[in-house]
Order: C-alpha cells, then sequence, then structure tokens
C-alpha cells in the first residue's frame, strides 16, 4: 500500500492558515469585524479580488483590507458604496453581528440513522450532527459509518467537497480514484470526493469509522 511520507511531511512543515487552540479576546470592534467578514464574503461570492471591489467603490486597496480585517470603523457613505458595489442592502453588513452560534450534541448511540448506497449490504450509516445555515460557508456532515456483514457488494461514492476518514475498529481496504489503502484503527484518509471511493474489501469485521464529509452550503 501506498504510504504518502513525503506529502505527511509537507504537511508538518506548513504552516497553518487557522490555529485551533487561538482564543479570541473580547475586543471593542466586534461590530467591524462582522461588517469587515460579511464585505469579504459578498466580495468573494461575486469573484472580485479586493483591488476590483477598492476600485468600484474609489477606495484604496489598504482601506478596503482594512475594513475586511474588522481594523477600523465605516462610516454610513462608505458602507453605501459597498452596497452598492455588491449589490446588497446594508443591513446585509449586520447580519453577523452577535448572530447566535450554534452546536450541535448528540448521545451515544442516538445518532440518526441515514439510508445510503450500500445500507442493504451491511453498512449502516449514522449522522452524528447537522448544523443548517452556520456562519463559515461550509456544511460539514460527521457520519460514525459501521460494516458488519460480509458482501460482494461494495458501493462506490462521488460527490462534491472532501472527505476524511478516521478507522476506529475492524480492518478494510478502501479505494480512492486507482490507489488502494489498507486501514487499520487509528489510520486515517482525507481526499477530494469528486474521485470515486468507497470500501474496496472488508479484511476484519465489524469494521467502524468516522467520515466527516465538507462541501460549500448552498444558496
Amino acid at each position: 500500500m501506498p504510504v504518502d511520507r513525503k506529502n505527511a511531511a509537507k504537511v508538518a512543515k506548513a504552516v497553518l492558515a487557522q490555529n485551533p487552540h487561538a482564543v479570541r479576546e473580547p475586543r471593542a470592534n466586534t461590530l467591524e469585524m462582522a461588517i469587515g467578514h460579511e464585505v469579504r464574503t459578498y466580495r468573494k461570492k461575486l469573484g472580485l479580488t479586493v483591488a476590483d471591489l477598492a476600485s468600484a467603490t474609489g477606495m484604496s486597496v489598504g482601506m478596503l483590507s482594512k475594513i475586511e480585517n474588522g481594523n477600523i470603523s465605516s462610516s454610513l457613505n462608505t458602507l453605501q458604496s459597498l452596497s452598492t458595489a455588491l449589490s446588497v442592502p446594508i443591513t446585509a453588513f449586520f447580519r453577523g453581528y452577535e448572530e447566535p452560534k450554534s452546536a450541535s450534541f448528540v448521545k451515544a448511540g442516538e445518532g440518526v440513522n441515514i439510508e445510503r448506497r450500500g445500507t442493504r449490504a451491511g453498512h449502516h450509516y449514522s449522522l452524528l450532527g447537522h448544523i443548517e445555515n452556520n456562519t463559515s460557508g461550509v456544511a460539514v456532515e460527521p457520519y460514525l459509518i459501521t460494516l458488519n456483514a460480509e458482501s460482494d457488494i461494495f458501493p462506490t461514492f462521488q460527490h462534491e467537497g472532501m472527505e476524511f476518514l478516521y478507522m476506529l475498529e475492524g480492518e478494510v481496504v478502501y479505494r480512492h480514484g486507482e490507489t488502494l489503502y489498507r486501514m487499520q484503527p487509528g489510520d486515517s484518509l482525507f481526499f477530494d470526493a469528486d474521485a470515486p471511493h468507497g470500501p474496496e474489501e472488508l479484511v476484519k469485521l465489524p469494521a467502524r469509522y468516522l467520515s466527516i464529509i465538507s462541501y460549500p452550503q448552498q444558496g
């Protein structure tokens, strides 16, 4: 089985954009940060660069960057210019301010059983949580997948987004595109879900693994 040691080394050396242990201190410019987040989101939805939006509004690139980063307060005239350039009402910039953040808690054994391809072949999918319309712009579906019956039916999946697998119990040979990975407890696999993928061989049953699928929110 291939071992992506070189790729793993690159990831280990990379400087990640997100710090999972970061703590956001209360700041006086929380409103400015909320406005900046919305401006950046609408700009990216239109496929505009910072320079494009700066040109459309008559602002400097530096000024617009400060607005998007929540470093300065914007006047009503500035917000009006931004709303016109982005074709959204001014009120759209305030939607994220003090917006409640959701959480999904699922007790052990209480995940929602989902019917997917392969269910009849002894493959069981339990959805462990779901949050609609979150502020990240990304939809995430965490599943606990249990394979508990020998079968000659191996469903092949292919869908948008990215997928992360983490093996908990048993052993399977998992296919991604033309590559096979022998997965045992503690092994993980992260891949582009647009390539055909799915269990190729059930080596040791029962097998359980986490599958976390992420993709852009629709609408």
